[in-house]
């Protein structure tokens, strides 16, 4: 399950949507989000799954490393379809005594997890195909009108980034502590829910103080190297906005504002 994690994880690349502008892609993907939660028709959840796949197509990257990313989501999907299905008012489906699955109930998590397996996916397109400093950019770009109104947006960006970026370490870190404590002779797959909790709390301790202990040292390297904040710094590669991006970008919103209008 820690192998399937592939948020922050980049993967380079020369496919056409590695070299899309990182902010044309963050904002597609803030559409994408917003148009999921717009749509209200299975016809609609198909186009914008079928766009989420030709992207996929589009990146060259192994629909197996996409399909991956949607795995550690899976139990909350499991958890959206039981609860929605028992807890929902309508026509019954089926039942086990005072319990009744609602054809409704079932039609409501259907729906909830179609949006979320999406956005998942189409997160992870973002974070698979941009590199960690063009997505920093990208969102201090995005944040920038805030500035206005006091909003650090170069502290921001860099704290999300930074967050990200770190993803794959710490669940690397996880993997090693869970093996060293299991070659201690630590049980940590069998017994109760109880039981198998109070197994985690000899993983959960190193684990947190491994990563303060990583933040520490990271605020100390940036400070030694003069980080001060995002005020007078320049970019080595300042990214360029071209022609194909406002190609791409154009041809996504309009296809998601057709998809929210079509079937909201």
């Amino acid at each position: 399950m820690l192998r399937d994690v592939t948020l922050g994880q980049y993967v380079p690349g020369r496919s056409p949507l590695h070299r899309t502008d990182a902010r044309a892609k963050l904002l597609a993907g803030l559409c994408l989000a917003a148009a999921l939660f717009v749509v209200n028709a299975w016809a609609g959840y198909g186009a914008l799954a079928a766009y989420v796949l030709a992207m996929a197509l589009v990146s060259g990257l192994p629909l197996g490393l996409v399909v991956r990313s949607v795995r550690p989501v899976l139990w909350l999907v499991a958890l959206t379809v039981v609860f929605h299905g028992l807890f929902t008012p309508g026509t019954p489906w089926a039942g086990w005594g005072p319990f009744q699955i609602t054809v409704e109930g079932l039609d409501t998590a259907g729906r909830l997890a179609v949006r979320l397996i999406l956005l998942v996916a189409g997160v992870s397109l973002v974070t698979l195909t941009t590199s960690p400093v063009a997505l920093a950019d990208a969102l201090e770009w995005l944040l920038k009108p805030g500035q206005r109104l006091g909003l650090p947006a170069h502290e921001i960006a860099m704290m999300m980034t930074i967050a990200l970026r770190f993803v794959p370490t710490l669940l690397e870190e996880l993997e090693r502590i869970v093996k060293a404590q299991q070659a201690r002779g630590a049980d940590l797959e069998t017994g109760g829910l109880l039981r198998r909790a109070r197994a985690l709390l000899p993983v959960l301790v190193p684990l947190f103080v491994g990563t303060f202990r990583r933040a520490e040292d990271l605020a100390l390297a940036m400070e030694a190297r003069g980080w001060r904040g995002g005020v007078g710094r320049t970019r080595w590669r300042a990214p360029r906005w071209a022609l194909g991006d406002t190609v791409a970008l154009a041809g996504s919103l309009l296809f998601f504002a057709w998809v929210g209008w079509r079937f909201r």
